[in-house]
């Protein structure tokens, strides 16, 4: 492979690797809130809960919201920040972020 091409590659994986490595929230299990806590933010948020997992280090809740729409919400584990709320709207996934604005 010349060397340009390599070079390329390396660079490209590098940038791959980095844009995936920000949907990771790293932060130490000592600074994590409950679960309880993103019990409640669910709670007060109007969502039923289905099931609260962890998924790239963040908490992720699964369930639905006021109108019955079945969500995905990711939750930064240290400040409870709504990262991003998936909706599933029966053909497709459609993410939203934290303002409701879709990024398709």
């Amino acid at each position: 492979m010349p060397k340009g091409l390599t070079i390329i590659t390396l660079v490209a994986l590098l940038a791959a690797g980095a844009a995936r490595a920000e949907d990771d929230c790293l932060v130490p299990m000592a600074d994590w809130q409950p679960r309880a806590a993103v019990a409640r933010l669910a709670e007060t948020n109007g969502w039923t809960v289905a099931r609260i997992k962890i998924d790239d280090g963040c908490y992720e809740i699964d369930g639905s919201d006021a109108e019955g729409r079945r969500i995905e919400v990711t939750v930064h584990p240290a400040t409870l920040q709504v990262m991003e709320i998936e909706y599933e709207d029966g053909k497709r996934p459609q993410a939203r972020d934290k303002e409701g604005q879709g990024n398709e």
